[in-house]
């Protein structure tokens, strides 16, 4: 069935109507039509459950927010701030990005975003193609890990933890990971000043003062939807569910604060919410199918026997399911291997007593680094379709790899290391 699946996908096949389709061919192949009889259950058991509801409102708070210009005057500000700075740009499109990530959680978005308005400027200041690229895509990829992250939430109703306490236990090594990006742009450019050029500062420009004035400015409105949102699930008041719909308002409110509010505006981000939405659920569907075919037919059995007779029990079975979806974000999408491939695991990582918010976080760190992985990443493409024809594809390529060392890097601390995150 996964042979199948993954060759289909390679071929181009849509993803929910390949796993869906699979499910059909093997499903009444090994157990007759009626393997499917409890199907109508299921989608309507996904359509009354009200955690995935946060899915659509956060998409549409992102979407909004996308067209508010947030993430250029961000840029625009910060850029001011940390210019003097050797590496400053890079740094202030870490930091745009984090901020962006927390108040929108969509990649795509982000990534194109700091695209179409970091790239220009850090070439024209001479900053290597490589190192910009690949600033870029990490920076745009943090919305995975970051809360309110749409992986999260997926993950929260798959493997039945509060989404409350996923989006505390992510916040640890999201900061640790912005703090490595950042150490690692400060000794690259310590190390090849060439590479992250400080921009030369002009003295007609605004005092200090003012910037500081500007960059709070631009930073406060997003900074307090941030608050609002997480502040709301973290002190108990708000389920994520309610939160997203308070995120969904501040949106509006934010969208008229910077004069960019227009009906046709909501109109068309409610119409971009759908079809985003619309993908996921058509995965979901499409991944129930399968997960049923394979669970009616033993392979959760067989799955389930191997890896608990591995060597390691425990550790064995976390490198070895780490190995698995690390291999496997190389060529899907992190909305697949959500609902396919973590159904399997997690009642192993059970059965072996392995702390199932520990083991979630692993999960969501690793499926960050699908973003980045050649040759199926997506920040990888969303930067290409933006970015001016001197930046190669190898330029991307080339630039991601350090970046996806630093998040690989990171899975390992939470893996051998979980209490410096308060997991295990």
């Amino acid at each position: 069935m996964f042979f199948a699946a993954l060759v289909l996908l390679l071929l181009g096949f849509p993803v929910a109507f390949t796993f869906g389709g699979v499910a059909l061919l093997f499903g009444v192949f090994a157990e007759g039509p009626d393997i499917f009889a409890f199907m109508p259950f299921r989608i309507y058991s996904i359509m009354e459950n009200t955690v995935l509801m946060a899915i659509p409102l956060f998409i549409f708070m992102g979407i909004v927010l996308q067209r508010t210009n947030l993430a250029e005057q961000l840029l625009e500000s910060m850029g001011k701030l940390f210019g003097g700075v050797r590496g400053g740009l890079a740094i202030s499109t870490i930091l745009v990005g984090a901020l962006l990530a927390a108040s929108t959680g969509v990649v795509g978005a982000s990534v194109v975003a700091m695209g179409l308005i970091s790239l220009p400027v850090m070439l024209k200041f001479n900053y290597d193609k490589q190192l910009t690229c690949g600033t870029i895509c990490g920076a745009g990829t943090l919305g995975q890990i970051i809360p309110p992250s749409i992986i999260l939430i997926i993950l929260g109703d798959v493997m039945g933890i509060p989404v409350g306490d996923l989006f505390k236990a992510a916040v640890g090594p999201g900061v640790v990971l912005i703090g490595v990006y950042v150490i690692y742009i400060l000794y690259t450019a310590y190390k090849n000043p060439e590479m992250a050029p400080a921009i030369p500062m002009d003295n007609d420009l605004e005092s200090k003062g003012e910037q500081y004035i500007r960059a709070l400015k631009a930073v406060l409105p997003p900074l307090v939807l941030i608050l609002v949102v997480l502040g709301s699930i973290f002190a108990g008041i708000a389920t994520p569910t309610e939160s997203s719909a308070l995120g969904g308002i501040g949106a509006l409110v934010l969208a008229v604060l910077y004069k960019q509010f227009s009906w046709k505006m909501v109109y068309n981000s409610a119409m971009d919410t759908v079809k985003v939405t619309s993908m996921v659920f058509a995965i979901l569907l499409g991944a129930t199918a399968f997960s049923m075919a394979f669970t009616y037919t033993g392979g959760d059995l067989i799955i389930e026997e191997v890896l608990t007779q591995l060597p390691g029990e425990q550790m064995g079975f976390l490198i070895l399911s780490m190995l698995v979806i690390l291999f496997l974000g190389f060529f899907i999408d992190f909305v697949e291997i959500s609902f396919i491939i973590v159904p399997m695991l997690a009642p192993v990582a059970d059965t072996l007593g392995i702390a199932p918010l520990w083991f979630a976080i692993l999960i969501a760190m690793n499926l960050q680094t699908s973003f980045l992985t050649p040759p199926f990443g997506f920040s990888l493409f969303y930067l290409k379709g933006v970015a001016p024809p001197e930046v190669s594809t190898m330029d991307i390529y080339r630039g991601v790899v350090p970046f996806i060392i630093m998040q690989t890097a990171i899975v390992l601390t939470i893996l051998l290391f979980p209490g410096l995150y308060g997991l295990g």
